[in-house]
């Protein structure tokens, strides 16, 4: 099949997808969660790629960049929370707190991630070598996806546990390539500084007069640096993040809006693409990856579950007495942050070629849909105070 043809099919069925979770249909809300893990658009992928072959493999290859897009999207979603004026009003102790939650969740579950691979050769087959820079972003992406729906520790905590994340990440990233590690993490702050930094010039310099002209610069701006990140093997998610955290905390009020309308409206369409595609091209994955999944699923919520319930307890307190109440919009949802966590992984198995078929990416998917569904049905949701984290 051409690309252009096999593009219009993936864009078709993943806005068809997304219709079904829209308010004007009647469903449970469960289908609302599991359109948002992700799952039926990769689904959707196998069956129209090594399913049925309705989809070429080949031609698809040729599609990647869309994936690219997809995840720099994501990026640019997370990126678009960390505008300067309120970042600034964070303290030092609300990190310090954060830090508390997140970073036990990162160690336990990328140390749980070194010893399955070293454990089992298979399974580090699956998920591709080197172990250490797979245990980062995995721990990583776990921690990503840590906090649960909450009406005000998890929501503003889910901002820090990306952000951790992130960086986890970044660090994976670079010691894929460990003689160029120092330049990977450098290139990507300055492509994705110096992208905002020229959105921001444009805006100011009264380039872009109308939302129009916006919304199709910072479209042009995230596409550039999704694909530059694309080919020079650096994370799309991290530099989009960076790229969108910077002209949303500079441009005028007007730009702001406008680029806040163009994220929102194509989440996820572009979401669901980039799923799709990656779904088409995933090669058959050993079912050590569905234990280990499981696994680390059930880890992460157990260790979540402990550093609230006795941890945060004693700092809980201070959490409540903090004079900053984040506004509206610098929470971040746990439905976007389950994305960013799957993002995070399918950039890592983009920079490196999909070794093993995207097994990081499928490890991170099966361990978001079992984390909400351990959430759901067990006990393991603390709740200290008012606060809900799993």
């Amino acid at each position: 099949m051409h690309p252009a043809l096999a593009l219009a099919l993936v864009l078709v069925a993943g806005i068809g997808l997304t219709r079904l979770s829209r308010p004007s249909f009647r469903h449970p809300s469960l289908l609302d969660d599991l359109v948002a893990t992700g799952v039926p658009f990769l689904l959707l992928g196998l069956l129209l790629g090594p399913g049925l072959g309705v989809i070429d493999g080949a031609g698809l290859r040729l599609l990647q960049p869309v994936i690219a897009l997809g995840i720099g999207w994501c990026g640019a979603l997370f990126g678009a929370r960390l505008e300067w004026r309120m970042v600034r009003r964070v303290s030092a102790r609300t990190w310090l707190i954060g830090a508390t939650l997140a970073l036990p969740v990162l160690v336990v579950t990328a140390a749980t991630a070194w010893v399955l691979a070293r454990a089992l050769p298979p399974l580090a087959e699956s998920w591709g070598r080197p172990s250490l820079a797979v245990a980062l972003v995995l721990g990583g992406a776990l921690t990503t996806a840590a906090s649960q729906r909450g009406p005000r520790l998890g929501r503003r905590n889910a901002l820090f546990d990306t952000a951790f994340g992130a960086a986890a990440v970044i660090i994976g990233v670079a010691l894929y390539h460990p003689h160029v590690a120092v330049r990977t993490i450098v290139v990507t702050l300055l492509v994705g500084g110096g992208l905002g930094s020229l959105f921001v010039a444009l805006a100011r310099g009264g380039m872009l007069n109308e939302q129009r002209d916006a919304g199709l610069a910072a479209f042009a701006v995230i596409l550039w640096g999704a694909g530059f990140s694309y080919a020079a093997g650096l994370s799309p998610f991290v530099v989009c993040a960076l790229e969108a955290a910077v002209f949303m905390s500079f441009s005028p009020i007007a730009v702001h809006r406008a680029v806040t309308g163009l994220l929102g409206r194509w989440e996820l369409p572009l979401y669901a693409a980039f799923l799709i595609v990656a779904g088409a091209l995933l090669r058959p994955l050993t079912a050590w990856v569905v234990l280990a999944a499981l696994v680390l699923a059930l880890i992460r919520v157990l260790v979540r579950w402990v550093t609230v319930r006795f941890g945060l307890d004693q700092v809980d307190p201070v959490w409540r007495s903090l004079p900053f109440e984040p506004p509206r919009e610098f929470a971040y949802s746990a439905i976007r942050q389950g994305a960013g966590a799957v993002a995070l992984a399918a950039g890592f198995d983009l920079v490196r070629g999909a070794p093993g078929g995207g097994g990081v990416l499928v490890t991170i998917l099966l361990c978001v849909m079992a984390a909400e569904a351990l959430a759901a049905l067990t006990p393991l949701t603390a709740r200290p105070s008012q606060a809900e984290v799993s």
